[in-house]
């Protein structure tokens, strides 16, 4: 199949809110406010509220270190759908360059930033550089060993059950959350859980903005230096059979400094279909999500407004009572 030929459709044009930020304005316009949001909790100092924190180097090793660690993302994985990955081998040196890179493209104007902006009928926009062309090869090959290690805590024997996933599309979006006169009324990023296998996310600035759903409350998460913060996304949820779940967050803005931040989705190939893996799937754990080309998958999400997890759920089996799984 040739991917270049197949229209998922396109995201929704919207004004430059940059460029909205840059009149110092002192209220928010009324098409940007959102009421009745749910209050974070604030509270940085219970490890009970604090995402995992994974050691790469540890996943790797070849001694007892490595069966720890995998428990710890197994548990990460079930519990949370979020953790932080730290000694990833990524080089410091490049992800300072990308970092700087993604600022100076934030500043130049207006003009300059439309020449490499979404073109009629795509789903993506913007450019690439050398930079980013090794930071991509780079979290291909981090994301790829952290699918494989993941299910090889599934037990999913036969890798062949995940080829969709590991060899599936990268894709980046680089968002940009400008300082809000009125933070309490809006919202940077609606409620929402991800399409992908797995999202990488790099925080470009020392602007925290990011909070995850968890036993109904909204958690702050608090980035630590040079770490990755992925996720599980619906995908690998449904491959999964809803073992390792994906979780709801959003993005909060700063009354004083804008936020930055570079999110990686590694996401299942167009040609292929989304299941649960066939050798998670038995008499006791049956099927809880229909299995549907990725194709038909995208075009469905690309089609409605983002909603919490409610595509994911549209997607899952209903029992003999009529609830769903």
């Amino acid at each position: 199949m040739d991917t270049k030929e197949i229209l998922l459709g396109r995201t929704m044009a919207v004004p430059f809110v940059q460029e909205l930020a840059k009149k110092a304005l002192t209220s928010v316009p009324p098409r940007y406010v959102l009421p009745d949001q749910d209050p974070p909790i604030i509270s940085h100092n219970s490890s009970s509220t604090q995402v995992p924190v994974i050691d790469m180097k540890r996943l790797l090793s070849e001694d007892f270190m490595m069966d720890s660690e995998l428990q710890k993302l197994d548990h990460a994985c079930r519990e949370w759908g979020f953790f932080q990955l730290i000694n990833h081998e990524v080089s410091s040196t490049l992800i300072e360059k990308v970092k700087k890179e993604t600022e100076e493209f934030f500043k130049l104007p207006i003009e300059e930033k439309k020449k490499y902006g979404q073109k009629g009928g795509d789903v993506e926009g913007y450019g690439n550089s050398e930079a980013l062309e090794a930071y991509s090869a780079e979290l291909k090959n981090v994301s790829g060993k952290i699918l494989k290690l993941m299910g090889k805590n599934l037990r999913i024997m036969d890798t062949n059950e995940m080829t969709t996933m590991l060899e599936g599309r990268q894709a980046m979006s680089f968002n940009y959350y400008p300082a809000c006169p009125e933070p309490e009324q809006v919202i940077g990023l609606a409620p929402h859980s991800d399409f992908s296998g797995l999202t990488i996310l790099l925080e470009v600035n020392d602007v925290q903005g990011l909070q995850i759903k968890k036993d109904e409350m909204w958690i702050p998460v608090k980035s630590l230096p040079d770490a990755f913060i992925i996720n599980i996304g619906d995908t690998f949820e449904i491959l999964s059979n809803g073992t390792y779940r994906s979780i709801e967050h959003r993005a909060t803005v700063n009354s004083l400094k804008e936020r930055m931040s570079i999110a990686t989705f590694c996401s299942p190939s167009l040609d292929g279909e989304i299941g649960p893996a066939p050798s998670l799937v038995t008499p006791e754990t049956p099927a809880m999500f229909r299995r549907i080309g990725v194709v038909d998958y995208c075009k469905g999400l690309f089609s409605r407004k983002l909603d919490g997890k409610s595509y994911l759920d549209a997607m899952r089996i209903q029992n003999e009572e009529g609830n769903s799984n």
